[in-house]
């Protein structure tokens, strides 16, 4: 029996990963489940398939509770060898670093891509010294949040007051025609518990305690751009980045990026829904330890879906995307482009994350290409069978709400690189 140890994440439940090969007879997997049950050890994976080079054995991958040092693990070790051949212990898997709390999600919030109050040239506040001065300070609200804190609430002035009033009215003139029924469904709470209204910028506090007691999604406040590996991390554990700084009032109706019209119009509401919030989940749960390529591959598959997603109502088709919900030239054009003015019509595919995750996408322009699915659950049972059989990873995770942690059935050293 050869055994190789190597050192295991601070803070991770031990796990020792075993492969072995027993005979091929009837009982002889008994006789190895009995040796763990009278030591006490938890099993959390069992995997079997036939021995390559001997018709006779079969080979066993098992992942279990416990350090291999461990004096009972040390005995179960002893008595397999009575019962099994060629007994392994392995080493860890080596895979990206992901979060196993929630409070891991706090690392994130230093790791931005660009800062909330740093402005291109072509921004419509980058000359406004008073705008940049009021982000800087709503951001620094943002980057010192920790889990478990009060979302720090901003007040909000007459300007963006009257920018966030006039984008409201002009949105939900068209959700009743263009926005899916769960949209519209959700809206009217929103109004009545958050504070939604034309003369009132809600606060991501009350949002996020709506949003929790809905389905368990929560907002957290976010100075800036994050990678696509760290937003769809947070996912995983029903956590949403938002920002709270809102676009220049001198255009209202356009913004470069996200401000907190887009993610309160756009994105908050549905998370309120359960096939939504779970298909929002589902994006997390696959992009923990995933590949660089399979991060590309969900992050495209989000922005066809969570941000530009259309699904079907009675024969027509209705959005659910973010991007759409708080746009109101692309809503209409998406929806019903013989209304729109724009020259050229859409194409519209089924839903298909396969096909979506290899789709090219401008970000500057109306999208040329629209995804369809049949509804918001059709849209998560696509998503998690593409994620099972297309994103390859060694192990596999779910989502702990009562202590909002993720559980991995194998063993893996997470890694702060790429890993080959």
């Amino acid at each position: 029996m050869s055994r190789q140890f190597s050192g295991l994440d601070n803070g991770e439940p031990i796990r020792t990963s075993l492969n072995f090969k027993v005979p091929h007879k009837p009982g002889a997997l008994e006789d190895v489940l009995r040796i763990f049950w009278k030591h006490d050890l938890n099993l959390t994976r069992i995997e079997s398939r036939p021995s390559k080079f001997d018709s006779s054995k079969f080979e066993f991958f098992i992942d279990f509770e416990g350090h291999p040092e461990d004096p009972s693990v040390v005995k179960v070790l002893t008595n397999l060898e009575a019962t099994c051949q060629d007994i392994q212990v392995s080493d860890p898997k080596a895979v990206p670093w992901f979060p196993r709390h929630i409070r891991d999600l706090d690392s994130f919030s230093q790791k931005t891509l660009d800062a909330g109050e740093e402005l291109e040239s072509d921004h419509p506040g980058f000359s406004d010294t008073v705008y940049r001065t009021r982000r800087e300070n709503i951001v620094k609200n943002a980057s010192t949040y920790k889990y478990g804190m009060e979302i720090p609430r901003v007040d909000y002035n007459e300007d963006e007051i009257r920018t966030w009033g006039a984008v409201y009215r002009k949105l939900k003139g068209l959700f009743a025609d263009y926005a899916c029924t769960e949209y519209n469904q959700i809206l009217p709470l929103l109004e009545h518990n958050c504070g939604y209204g034309e003369d009132n910028i809600p606060q991501l506090e009350d949002v996020s305690r709506f949003l929790q007691s809905c389905t368990g999604f929560q907002l957290r406040p976010v100075s800036g751009l994050l990678s696509a590996r760290d937003f769809l991390n947070a996912l995983a554990f029903r956590t949403f980045f938002s920002t709270q700084y809102i676009r220049h009032h001198s255009r209202p109706l356009y913004t470069p990026e996200p401000d907190v019209i887009h993610e309160l119009m756009g994105h908050a509401p549905l998370l309120a829904n359960p096939d939504f919030a779970e298909l929002s989940q589902q994006y997390g749960l696959a992009s923990l330890g995933a590949s660089d390529r399979d991060i590309e591959r969900l992050a495209t598959c989000y922005w066809f879906t969570i941000e530009f997603g259309l699904c079907k109502e009675n024969g027509d088709v209705k959005a659910f995307g973010a991007g759409l919900l708080s746009s109101f030239g692309e809503m209409e054009y998406a929806c019903c482009p013989e209304k729109s003015n724009e020259p050229v019509p859409p194409t519209y595919l089924p839903w298909d994350p396969a096909v979506a995750a290899e789709t090219a996408y401008p970000i500057t322009t109306y999208q040329p290409t629209y995804f369809v699915a049949e509804s918001l659950k059709d849209a998560g049972d696509k998503l998690k069978m593409f994620s099972e059989e297309h994103i390859v990873r060694p192990f596999h995770v779910s989502y702990l709400p009562m202590s909002q942690t993720i559980h991995c059935d194998r063993s893996v050293k997470r890694t702060s690189y790429p890993v080959e």
